[in-house]
């Protein structure tokens, strides 16, 4: 009965199938995950790049990153292609073609493997039942004998016996030699005859093995030639086009030159860029009238610079630092340094892509047109640069101040607001600071009832 272990061996190779199936379709899903998160990382960063300070040439070999990241994106689906479509379908189709099912369950190459190892055994097991019969009664007669014998020696010691009986043990112990005599010349013969049938049953035997041999063999090459063309799909060390990205990526980065970039920066955002001198200009009510604390707060639509007379040729320049002499507020972007972009993502339950779309919205990085400021003094009153020009407008230099994040204070005086757009509160009250402090020294706020509006930033203090 030995044989089965063999006969298993037929239903383990089909599950096998479905194990090396199952192993492939994870390391595709695998690709495909890289490629994507390849994918999502090149996008994010090249949008931070060009959004953020770098320029020139150091900036295009610092975006040959991202492009190689697409490229080596593209292979690996490529590889998620091959072992989907080639590998995995080529194990499915060889599993349906040497396994075949039958309709009471089970395979129809294990049931064949199963008969033929019972027939071939049949023969033989049935001899081998006759010498465990003829062993079995070998042992019972020469158990007899020797209790017979053991009866009659007793006897004999015994004078209260009389001779009729001790002939009956005497003809006891004679008929138990003889039985041992005929079981044990049976037991020989049926034993004999079982070791002529042993060849042949070895024969029969061993066939039917051979043919499940053969059997595996088939599948244990298949699975070699199978584990080799996924080693294939998988080595991208020899695909001319991976080498290609690596040789491309550094070519890009070697033609990064700093003199070149430096050269650049000095004729568009230093000396050598175009200059607007102020020039005399006739006095006029609109242009002198100055903008009151409140109606700076609440231009919404940026300040447009007037009555400034450009003296040269203004080149228009296509590249993202060409300066603009209107400033719009919502060209400005607002820097978040709560938010590091070189820090690991944390594993939750998002997607990748809206991960991404919170950190391009929240990342500390510049917008390229953004207004650079100044750290000049203003009080020179020869600097063209100065941070308000003759009718006191706003300096196209200087940036917005960037919103703070939402922090939660406490009054220490009481404050009794003077204007519709001013807060009142009383020494104690807590409420949330929105924007920082201004020139004038005042913050923007909200009270727990959700009012909005403006306080004395001295008033209050930051909440431990």
């Amino acid at each position: 009965g030995n044989y089965k272990r063999t006969v298993k061996r037929i239903d383990d190779g089909h599950r096998l199938c479905n194990d090396l199936m199952n192993c492939i379709h994870e390391r595709a899903r695998i690709e495909k995950v890289y490629a994507q998160q390849l994918t999502e990382w090149a996008k994010r960063w090249k949008q931070l790049v060009e959004k953020g300070p770098q320029y020139g040439t150091v900036e295009r070999a610092w975006c040959a990153f991202m492009s190689e990241a697409e490229k080596v994106s593209e292979l690996h689906l490529e590889v998620k292609g091959s072992l989907m479509n080639e590998d995995f379908e080529k194990i499915k189709n060889w599993q349906k073609e040497a396994f075949h099912k039958q309709m009471m369950g089970g395979f129809k190459e294990t049931k064949e493997a199963e008969d033929g190892f019972r027939k071939a055994q049949k023969p033989w097991a049935k001899k081998l039942k006759e010498v465990e019969a003829a062993k079995k009664a070998y042992h019972a007669a020469c158990k007899e004998e020797k209790l017979a014998i053991s009866r009659e020696t007793n006897s004999k010691a015994d004078p209260a016996l009389n001779p009729e009986q001790l002939k009956k043990l005497q003809d006891k112990v004679e008929r138990s030699k003889q039985d041992v005599l005929k079981t044990k010349e049976k037991y020989e013969k049926s034993l004999k005859e079982l070791d002529n049938a042993t060849p042949q049953y070895m024969e029969n035997m061993e066939q039917v093995f051979e043919q499940c041999q053969q059997f595996e063999e088939k599948r244990l090459r298949f699975f070699r030639e199978v584990l080799l063309e996924v080693q294939k799909h998988l080595d991208l060390s020899n695909v001319a086009s991976y080498k290609n990205i690596y040789r491309e990526l550094e070519q890009n980065i070697k033609t990064a030159d700093a003199v070149e970039d430096l050269r650049w920066f000095r004729a568009n955002q230093g000396p050598g860029m175009s200059m607007n001198w102020p020039q005399f200009e006739e006095w006029s009510a609109d242009l002198n009238r100055t903008l009151s604390r409140r109606e700076k707060k609440k231009a919404s639509d940026g300040v447009t610079l007037t009555g400034i007379n450009q003296t040269g040729d203004q080149v228009s320049q296509p590249n993202k630092h060409s300066s603009s002499l209107s400033v719009q507020s919502n060209t400005v972007q607002s820097v978040q340094s709560s938010y590091n972009p070189f820090e690991d993502e944390e594993d939750t339950g998002s997607t990748v892509s809206e991960k991404e779309d919170n950190k391009i919205k929240n990342v500390s990085s510049y917008e390229k047109n953004q207004s650079y400021p100044t750290d000049w003094s203003d009080e020179e009153s020869n600097n063209p640069f100065s941070s308000t020009d003759a009718n006191g407008d706003t300096n196209p230099f200087d940036e917005d101040t960037s919103p703070a994040m939402e922090v939660r204070v406490r009054a220490l005086y009481d404050y009794e607001g003077q204007e519709q757009d001013e807060l009142s509160f009383k020494a104690g009250d807590e409420l949330t600071k929105m924007e920082n402090e201004d020139e004038q020294g005042w913050c923007k706020g909200r009270l727990d009832n959700g009012q909005v509006g403006l306080y004395p930033a001295n008033y209050v203090e930051p909440i431990q």
